[in-house]
């Protein structure tokens, strides 16, 4: 069974830097998809950065492109998500996600909540002003 554990979330001052870290265990298949996703209050569960195996896709809206970058450590089983330039709209809760599956994954699925089935339990991000 698919594990996520993420950490790195913190309190940090507008225009600073953080990197999430998410532990990734019980990957089965070739075919995966691998996502960082916030939730602030009050907002919908959004997606900040996907990647899917099978081509090597990645996902960035335009509210982080060029600040956020997700990678992976395969020797640490670890994916992470570098935060650079912070605003106070980044502010959320943080999950990392996967879907693990014997077919395509399709390019609504792996930019949305519900194309994921495993979650983290969440690491916290606050950016002051």
């Amino acid at each position: 069974e698919v594990q996520l554990v993420e950490s790195g979330g913190d309190l940090v001052q507008a225009g600073g830097s953080l990197r999430l870290s998410c532990v990734v265990s019980g990957i089965s298949f070739d075919d995966y998809a691998i996502g960082w996703f916030r939730q602030a209050p009050g907002k919908e569960r959004e997606a900040v950065s996907c990647f899917r195996s099978s081509d090597g896709m990645t996902y960035y809206p335009d509210s982080v492109k060029g600040r956020f970058t997700i990678s992976s450590d395969n020797a640490k089983n670890t994916v992470y998500l570098q935060m650079d330039n912070l605003k106070p709209e980044d502010s959320a809760v943080y999950y990392c996600a996967a879907v693990d599956a014997p077919y395509y994954i399709g390019d609504y699925y792996f930019k949305h909540p519900s194309g994921y089935n495993y979650w983290g339990q969440g690491t916290q991000v606050t950016v002051s002003s």
